[in-house]
This record gives structure tokens, C-alpha cells and sequence, in this order.
């Protein structure tokens, strides 16, 4: 049997301590220190006292629905995060950083066939960075289907920007979850979720069955008739900052309203549909 990266061991170990609930008056500490650490913004969030863990404060949700556009041709940010590549895919090469690239259809895996990977050349990808600052909680960017979910077990390195800049392949070592989605005009995307260090669990609310850093280590695909989601539905969360990826079948996209670097926020519209 395969074994386990340190990485995972170092991730599982930081998962026990976050999740772990400490009496209120250490719980208190923790959580306002890692607030004025990290600088969060709390103010669309409960006051960090009322998180009974560190990782209760990392998942939290908002006090609030943000709102978003409506109009079926929006496409919004699935995460509040940091855009740190975006781009064509071309000959099967996307970026996971500028100077840094990597075969899409790798980052897809073996369960995807040679058809739905020759749908994304001449797509788009985009890379949605969350660090561990953000709100870790993301959401279904367009109304869909979903068609697919396969979870391939991997390493937990850091997805940072120095991390990005010196790992080559760095999204294709890491675990990740593909999910393979269809929009209402026939187009298929597929959202990724990259695993990275301390990321002990990436939750995917519709399949329970879906088990990160435990003890699989063969990829594990789960199908499905007629799941679909809604626009802004929230689906799970990272416990911990990473990264999501989006893939999309060629002329899925009319235009894209994003630049590399530039932040976004859960509900922005950062595309129109073709």
C-alpha cells in the first residue's frame, strides 16, 4: 500500500490541535490571537469569542447573505481570495503561477475520460488562492449540474505564492477534489479544490462521503443523476487557506473581468457566459 506523505501526518496533527475545544477563557485567547495575527475581518462574521474551536473559527460562516447578481450570464467568485493566475489553457498547459505551468488534463486525473479533457483546450483557467485570512467557505459560481466528484488522495504542500514559484506541478502532487459540472447552456467546467499544508479536511456538503486526509490513497469517483445546485450555494469549506481552480470547456466564457493579483470576494461577478 502507498504511504502517506509527512505532509498529511503534519496536516492531520495541526487538524487534532484546531479542532480540539479548550476551556472558554484559553479558547478566547486562541481565537483573538490568531484574529489580530492574521488581521481578519470579523465584521460580516461573529465576534471571534463565539467559535468554541480554532477550527469553528476558520469555517465560519456569514452572519449575513451577501448578495449577488441574479442575471443567468453572471459568473461569480466561488471564494473570497487572491486571483494569482488566470489564463488560456493551451496545449494542455494552464499556470499555477506565472513562469510555472502544468497539464490540465493531470490536474483532472485518470477517472476523467480523453473527450471531457479535450473539451478545455482553448479554455479558461482561473486559480483562486485563500489564504489563511480569508473566508475559508466556497460557493457554486453559476447555476449547474453536477455531473462528478472524484477525491485523489496526495501530499499537503503549502500553495502559497513562494511555494508556487518553486514546486513545479505543485496542484498535481497536492490532494484535491475534481468536480465536473455542467452550466445550463450545455458547458462544462470543472472546480478543483487543492488540498495544502494544514488543510486537514476540504468538506463537500452534497457528498458526505468524500473523506479528505484520511486513510485512502487511491482515487475514489462518485457519480450522479440529478444533482443540481444553485448560484451562490454554499457546498463546504476549506478547513485552512488553499486554493480552488476552475477549468472551462472552450467559449464557455464571453469575457473574464479579473487580472492576475487582484483580490475578489465571494458573489463578485468576474465573467459573463458565452
Amino acid at each position: 500500500m502507498q504511504k502517506r506523505h509527512i505532509t498529511s501526518a503534519i496536516s492531520q496533527t495541526f487538524g487534532k490541535f484546531a479542532s480540539k475545544e479548550f476551556p472558554k477563557w484559553f479558547q478566547n485567547i486562541v481565537n483573538n490571537s490568531y484574529v489580530k495575527l492574521m488581521r481578519l475581518d470579523m465584521r460580516e462574521f461573529h465576534a471571534p469569542s463565539s467559535y468554541k474551536s480554532l477550527n469553528a473559527l476558520f469555517t465560519r460562516k456569514l452572519k449575513e447573505p451577501r448578495e449577488f447578481s441574479l442575471d443567468g450570464d453572471d459568473f461569480i467568485s466561488p471564494c473570497d481570495s487572491l486571483i494569482t493566475d488566470f489564463g488560456k489553457i493551451e496545449n494542455d498547459y494552464a499556470l499555477q503561477i506565472k513562469g510555472m505551468r502544468y497539464k490540465a488534463s493531470e490536474l483532472l486525473g485518470k477517472h476523467f475520460s480523453d473527450a471531457d479533457k479535450a473539451l478545455i483546450e482553448g479554455g479558461e483557467f482561473l486559480n483562486f488562492y485563500l489564504s489563511p485570512k480569508d473566508y475559508h467557505r466556497y460557493h457554486i459560481p453559476t447555476n449547474c449540474k453536477v455531473l462528478k466528484v472524484v477525491h485523489i488522495p496526495g501530499k499537503f504542500y503549502p500553495v502559497n505564492i513562494p511555494s508556487l514559484k518553486k514546486r513545479l506541478n505543485l496542484f498535481i502532487e497536492n490532494e484535491r477534489v475534481v468536480i465536473e459540472c455542467e452550466t445550463t447552456k450545455g458547458k462544462k467546467f470543472f472546480m478543483v479544490l487543492v488540498s495544502a499544508l494544514n488543510v486537514g479536511v476540504m468538506q463537500v456538503a452534497f457528498e458526505p462521503r468524500i473523506q479528505t486526509n484520511a486513510d485512502a490513497t487511491t482515487p475514489q469517483m462518485y457519480e450522479f443523476e440529478d444533482l443540481y445546485l444553485d448560484k451562490g450555494d454554499d457546498f463546504g469549506c476549506f478547513e485552512m487557506g488553499s486554493t480552488i481552480v476552475i477549468l472551462s470547456e472552450k467559449d464557455m466564457f464571453r469575457s473574464l473581468h479579473v487580472t492576475s493579483g487582484q483580490r475578489v470576494s465571494f458573489g463578485q461577478t468576474i465573467a459573463k457566459l458565452a
